[in-house]
């Protein structure tokens, strides 16, 4: 692993009961199917497989 790394990836993964993953901190999200790449700081990733929104959560959860 590269010591000298200026931009190195932290992240906080939460495990919300009967909820999604809240990721937080400095990471970088790749959508490989979309051929997207973005650094947001924080996103709620579905666990339960409901969300319209995959995979982010959108809260079907609750419904």
């Amino acid at each position: 692993m590269d010591e000298n790394k200026e931009n190195k990836s932290q992240a906080i993964i939460e495990v919300i009961d009967f909820g999604p993953l809240k990721i937080t901190g400095n990471f970088l999200l790749k959508d490989l199917q979309r051929d997207k790449e973005d650094s947001p700081g924080e996103v709620r990733l579905c666990r339960c497989g409901k969300s319209g929104n995959k995979p982010y959560c959108d809260e079907s959860h609750k419904k």
